[in-house]
């Protein structure tokens, strides 16, 4: 499969899925947030395992924000239906990733940033660089954290860390994030992916069933308010995008140096 901004290559049981936008360190524009939805919902019995990381020096830095801002609704509705879309494509994202069959490993080589955090996150396995960094910087352009990160984050490391990882929007180093839980390891940036094509490995040598299976009973447990926390983004989201704050934000971010989310 070939899409604008993505690269997915199946290999001995290992589909690999790869942002490729690197020239805005990954951010995800509709095209490519559409194209990674598809990618997780196969029905290709030979996939055991996904891999999921970003070309060159980021695994994703969030929504585009150039996209974004240089939308003009011609009215109210227009911008609600816009902000719905969005909403939307964040919602299926996580939901793609949770529900994917077999196991997802992230595989975060840089920055994962907004929506890149939260599909990060999504991954059932979550391995770093040690120049990795996590960073929910929604509340500084008037928007709240989505694609299920609230719910992923405080279910991984609890409500007060969250708060400040949210609220403050402050930035969760790659070696902070494994030390309370939140990823499975940080490794040197060159041997990230040994580690990651040695978990991958291991993990097609299992039956495919078992996997689909404890994945399964893992994600009904442990995510069983996916739901509620999608649709209270949703609602949350769609106000706050269609404000006139965010707009103004988003506007002053929209510079070549400044993309995501």
């Amino acid at each position: 499969m070939t899409a604008p901004g993505l690269r997915t290559e199946l290999s001995d049981g290992i589909l690999r899925v790869t942002v490729d936008r690197p020239s805005h360190m990954n951010a995800l524009d509709d095209a490519t947030c559409a194209a990674l939805i598809a990618a997780f919902e196969f029905d290709d019995v030979d996939v055991r395992v996904v891999v999921l990381t970003g070309s060159g020096g980021s695994f994703s830095t969030g929504a585009d924000v150039v996209e974004l801002a240089t939308a003009t609704p011609a009215s109210d509705a227009e911008a609600r239906q816009a902000a719905e879309h969005t909403m939307h494509r964040a919602g299926a994202l996580a939901r793609a990733i949770t529900s994917c069959p077999v196991p997802v490993i992230a595989q975060v080589n840089g920055p994962a940033v907004g929506i890149g955090a939260s599909m990060a996150l999504a991954s059932d396995l979550i391995y770093a660089s040690e120049d990795a960094y996590f960073l929910f910087a929604f509340s500084k352009i008037g928007l709240m954290p989505d694609g299920a990160s609230s719910l992923l984050v405080p279910a991984a490391i609890g409500r007060a860390r969250t708060n400040a990882l949210m609220l403050l929007a402050e930035r969760m180093p790659a070696e902070e994030a494994f030390a309370v839980g939140l990823i499975n390891d940080v490794l040197p940036a060159d041997e990230l992916g040994t580690r990651v094509d040695a978990v991958a490995a291991r993990l097609v040598r299992s039956p495919r069933r078992a996997l689909e299976l404890t994945k399964r009973s893992i994600t009904d447990s442990t995510l069983a308010l996916l739901d509620d926390a999608l649709r209270r983004e949703t609602e949350g989201q769609i106000e706050l995008l269609t404000s006139p704050e965010f707009m103004q934000r988003v506007a002053a971010l929209a510079s070549p140096q400044k993309k995501g989310a």
